[in-house]
């Protein structure tokens, strides 16, 4: 295996894919890829508990996914690149697309 690959598959599991290993920080991202956000207006709008969100948002941030500015006493929240929309995207048409070959072998059978 070539060591590079091996170098960068860990670095990509440690730093994004241990990012999206919960539902909850998938749907933050998704959310804040229409706006940025205060955690209240994430806990708002995700009906989740504030400390929830808060937790959430310092894993993507420490993850480099989200970025956080001041604003007087309050942080606002963002994606830091699009490109994770697009990367969950297109899982989520992977997981459509197995889901429909899964249908198929059930009404073959």
């Amino acid at each position: 295996m070539d060591q590079r690959l091996l170098e960068e598959v860990n670095v990509l599991h440690a730093q994004i894919c241990q990012g999206l290993s919960d539902a909850t920080r998938i749907l933050i991202l998704y959310t804040l890829a229409d706006a940025s956000y205060y955690v209240t207006e994430l806990a708002e709008a995700l009906d989740v508990p504030q400390p929830t969100i808060s937790r959430h948002l310092k894993v993507l941030r420490e993850r480099g996914l989200v970025l956080a500015e001041r604003e007087g006493n309050a942080m606002r929240y963002r994606l830091r690149d699009r490109r994770v929309i697009e990367a969950l995207d297109l899982l989520r048409g992977l997981m459509a697309d197995i889901l429909a070959q899964h249908a198929d072998l059930m009404d073959a059978v």
